[in-house]
């Protein structure tokens, strides 16, 4: 470690009176004698004790960096433990509603794909049997409409001959009237079964572009396609080339929507009443809280679970960090809802102060020596987020290290002989 500590001498406060006044006399008795002991003067000044002198080299290595303090107004959080999850409302498993044999597979697992990309292709007999089914009862529905137009047709006549001069006999207006009924039932019952058909496609899956296709070209495709529903990423896929499928498989691929991600907070019974829709929350990832992103929260559970005495918070991530991935453990540190009514203070990062002999300090550059620091007292309030309101030490303005002080702590505290506590 390439540090360089300024060391001093400290003197307990009971012996500096007469130290200093020894110092002094030797220094009068001795000012006209070119061979007279040197004192160490740097003992006289006893605040020098406090200060750590680093190399340029050392700052820069261990990040040691200084802010100006300022007045913030420090929002009160609570810190729970949560983990990220899918969203899933922006999931969806792709089934299939036919049996069949997987012909082609267009994913893999990991791709992206956009609602509409077309992820795997059945060969089913099952489907081409449907086709061929609307196909025959479209046939038969088209070949009984020319009975019925000659059924009416000849009823009509019969009826307007009956009419007029009573040309025809009654039964045999009866009985072309009779043909004509039998005919349309016919039709009906054609017509019917045609449709019946074609809504057996339909909950096959066939599109009705493919449909108006079939009807119009009669040709039968047992090819069934299986189109991504979402946009999103493929998550799981559990078809294989080859394998027989069907509808009682629940899921042949898994897709979500890893933009839309979800984080669940359990928060603790005594602390819900200070939760509310619509707060905001800070998701942090790593184990120091180092990646982080921020969110808002969009759902809390109704119910409370009686094991952990906990209730679920749901936040929903409002940027992206790329270590924000489902099944990610992870804390929250969610604002209370009483944040608005807070006035700014005077307040540094929690990460500027550390004790030493069991009071509060930070460190202050001392400006006319470079890369020198100075330890300072403090008097500080409770934590709040990543801040702690400073009551008396510092002023607004002063400029105070808050990265780093640990290092500058160590060398103090190694100087000095002392512990750090």
């Amino acid at each position: 470690m390439n540090i360089q500590a300024t060391r001093r001498l400290r003197l307990p406060n009971s012996e500096r009176g007469a130290w200093l006044s020894a110092v002094l006399l030797v220094a009068l008795n001795t000012s006209c004698d070119a061979h007279a002991p040197e004192i160490p003067v740097e003992a006289v000044d006893e605040v020098h004790a406090s200060e750590v002198r680093l190399t340029a080299d050392a700052v820069e290595r261990y990040g040691v960096r200084v802010e100006s303090v300022q007045r913030r107004t420090l929002v009160p959080t609570i810190r729970v433990p949560a983990q990220v999850a899918f969203n899933s409302e922006g999931m969806a498993h792709v089934g299939i509603p036919v049996q069949g044999r997987v012909a082609e597979l267009r994913v893999r697992l990991g791709d992206e794909v956009k609602r509409g990309d077309a992820l795997l292709v059945v060969e089913s007999a099952e489907l081409g049997e449907a086709q061929s089914e609307f196909l025959q009862r479209r046939g038969a529905a088209a070949g009984a409409e020319p009975a019925v137009e000659l059924a009416r047709d000849a009823h009509e006549r019969a009826k307007a001959l009956y009419d007029k001069n009573q040309g025809i006999a009654l039964t045999e207006v009866q009985k072309r009237e009779s043909e004509f009924r039998g005919a349309s039932a016919v039709l009906a019952s054609a017509r019917s079964a045609e449709e019946a058909a074609r809504s057996r496609l339909r909950l096959l899956g066939l599109s009705e572009d493919a449909l108006a296709r079939l009807a119009s070209g009669g040709k039968i495709d047992p090819h069934f396609t299986v189109f991504a529903p979402i946009a999103g990423q493929v998550i799981e896929r559990e078809a294989t080339l080859g394998e027989l499928v069907g509808p009682d498989r629940e899921k042949l691929l898994v897709l979500a929507d890893m933009a839309k991600l979800w984080v669940i907070a359990d928060v603790p019974e005594n602390r819900l009443r200070d939760v509310a829709r619509g707060a905001k929350a800070r998701v942090l990832l790593g184990g120091g809280g180092e990646h982080w992103c921020e969110g808002v929260i969009s759902f809390i559970s109704p119910a409370l679970n009686p094991a952990t005495r906990t209730v679920r918070v749901r936040i929903e991530p409002t940027d992206r960090h790329a270590e924000l991935l489902p099944g990610v453990f992870a804390e929250v540190e969610i604002e209370l809802h009483d944040a608005a009514s807070r006035e700014p203070v005077l307040a540094i990062p929690e990460s500027a102060t550390q004790t030493i002999d069991g009071a509060t300090v930070v460190f202050v550059p001392i400006a006319a020596e470079p890369n020198t620091f100075a330890k300072r007292g403090v008097t500080i309030g409770e934590r709040l987020g990543d801040f702690v309101p400073v009551l008396h030490g510092l002023v607004e303005g002063e400029l105070v290290v808050v990265d780093g002080t640990f290092i500058l702590k160590a060398e103090l505290v190694k100087d000095s002989g002392g512990e750090g506590h």
